[in-house]
């Protein structure tokens, strides 16, 4: 029984990097995603209100960096 569990899981290094890269460039994308689309949201606000300055992008961008990265951080202290 013990046997058929070892090939089940080989212990290829190579494996476990390209599990780390995808781990880590699926948290990438994640935070490129929400800063995306806070921007985009700024943006779409601002024209609904006629603004000349551009102030709910910058204020949704900036939450949106500070969601990313809270998001992030808590994404890499579960993957460790």
């Amino acid at each position: 029984m013990e046997e058929q569990d070892k090939e089940k899981k080989p212990t290829n290094p190579e494996n476990k990097g390209l599990s780390s890269y995808a781990k880590y460039s699926g948290i990438a994308f994640q935070m490129i995603a929400i800063i995306v689309i806070t921007a985009w949201g700024g943006i779409k606000l601002d024209e609904l209100a006629g603004n000349r300055n551009p102030v709910f992008t910058i204020i949704l961008s900036l939450l949106g960096v500070f969601a990313a990265i809270y998001f992030a951080i808590k994404d890499f202290i579960k993957f460790k």
